[in-house]
């Protein structure tokens, strides 16, 4: 398969760092050469310094060579723009980054006319992430699989005597569940039933949501249970005015406080039941006048991430039960589990998330880039025609990276063992570290139907027909 990303932020390296990892050919195009010359010292990809509207360096590359091309760069009608060309001159898909609110309204119509297969929309979906943990009964970080039957929990013990300096298997009340992987100091590894748990370890727990939830309420602290009615959110950006819509037409009381005037005064016309708030959002005095101690959550969503890691923390001491911070920046990923918020929340990964799951297409179901992006869940329904059904999981010799953490049948989640048989029709959530991807794609994405099969297929076949 071919790629082509046209832009090289954050989202761009992203991709190309995973589609790498898939053993998918990846160009990535930018108009900044320091941005290039930084992607050329980190991956094994093409690059060209060029605009990506460019007709005559797009016929160069051989545009109608490629499966897919992504446009991510900081402009929606640049991105509009060269999707269009691209699809013209031949490619065979496109995705455009569309990230203003107007433009969402007119989605279909620029999809048809235009012929952009798939839109993506970084803030929307992060606002939609937040807006679902915050509905959720209880305040630790997890993500739901199999329509809500599995969840996987991370959370970190801390100096909770309960699994310090135990092995694995030694733990009580674990029997239901599996731990999949262990965060240490930044960096992912998979335990055995002999891994012994240090200090401030970060434990990845999957299983059935009512085993997940039993756990919780038994060893975690700072479980909630109760609902949230009341939230504040820092930032009237994007992100901010999505969360807000949303909240508010959930009947939840919204504060929003904003630094810019105007921002906030275009805010107070598109929002209906939520109070606008003009001031600084680290200004305690202020956050106390409008009873942020009284809240069920606090949000930071702010385009600095020092502001929401700060306010977030600020707002946990104030006695706020769920506190949630927006970070683009990865080097402070090591240092988020010991500030004692709830949940960090990294577009790029989410958004990288969903475009992974769309190219995958087929019996893919959901991805989820675990943040810090050493390892992802997916979510996966087995097709009969797999080399894999019938087949004991003992038998199938994954990798140490590749672990089957759940699985879904008739509607009864099953956690499996190495006796368990995988059946066609089965809904697997599968936990993988980055490096065994395309392993994983091995075991479980021959799909048919699939885009990422299909194209691959296409692709093997030109380079067949090449070689003949």
């Amino acid at each position: 398969m071919k790629v082509i990303i046209v832009g090289a932020g954050k989202l761009g390296q992203k991709l190309a760092e995973s589609f790498v990892h898939e053993n998918i050919d990846v160009t990535v195009i930018d108009i900044s050469s320091k941005v290039i010359d930084k992607i050329n010292e980190h991956m094994d990809v093409l690059t060209v310094v060029a605009n990506g509207t460019d007709i005559k360096m797009l016929k160069e590359l051989d545009i109608q060579s490629f499966n897919l091309l992504v446009a991510s760069t900081d402009s929606d009608e640049t991105n509009t723009v060269i999707c269009a060309l691209a699809k013209k001159l031949g490619c065979e898909q496109t995705i455009a980054r569309i990230r203003n609110p107007e433009y969402m309204k007119q989605l279909d119509f620029i999809k048809t006319e235009l012929g952009i297969d798939h839109t993506i929309n970084p803030d929307l979906a992060t606002a939609a992430y937040i807006y679902k943990y915050l509905l959720k009964s209880y305040g630790l970080n997890t993500g739901d699989f199999a329509s809500g039957k599995v969840q996987m929990l991370d959370f970190n013990i801390h100096y909770n005597e309960v699994f310090v300096g135990k092995k694995l298997k030694d733990l009580v009340g674990f029997e239901k569940l599996l731990i999949t992987a262990i965060s240490r100091n930044g960096e992912m590894m998979i335990p055995d039933g002999n891994t012994e748990l240090l200090e401030g370890d970060v434990i990845h727990i999957i299983g059935k949501s009512d085993e997940v939830e039993k756990v919780s309420a038994h060893f975690i602290d700072d479980y909630n249970k109760k609902t949230v009615d009341r939230v504040m959110i820092l930032g009237g950006g994007n992100i901010g005015y999505y969360l807000a819509d949303k909240l508010s037409k959930s009947k939840i009381q919204v504060t929003l406080v904003e630094q810019d005037k105007e921002r906030c005064l275009e805010l107070s016309e598109l929002l209906n039941n939520v109070l606008i708030i003009h001031g600084d959002g680290t200004d305690m005095h202020l956050l106390d006048e409008e009873s942020l101690s009284s809240m069920d959550a606090f949000v930071g969503v702010t385009g600095f991430d020092e502001e929401n890691l700060l306010m977030a923390v600020m707002a946990k001491q104030s006695g706020v039960s769920k506190t949630i911070a927006k970070i683009s920046r990865s080097n402070y990923i090591r240092i988020i589990d010991k500030l004692g918020i709830d949940v960090a929340v990294n577009p790029v990964y989410i958004t990288a998330s969903n475009i992974l799951k769309y190219i995958r297409g087929g019996k893919v179901i959901s991805v989820s880039l675990l943040l810090g992006g050493g390892a992802e869940v997916t979510e996966i329904i087995i097709d009969k025609d797999l080399p894999i059904v019938n087949k004991p999981i003992a038998d199938l010799n994954l990798p140490k990276g590749i672990i089957i953490g759940a699985l879904v049948r008739y509607g009864e989640v099953i956690i499996p063992k190495g006796k368990t048989i995988i059946k066609p029709n089965d809904r697997i959530v599968v936990f993988c570290l980055n490096e065994d991807l395309d392993k994983l794609k091995m075991f479980f994405n021959k799909q048919r139907g699939g885009m990422l099969s299909e194209l691959w297929n296409r692709t093997k076949g030109i380079r067949n027909n090449s070689t003949n």
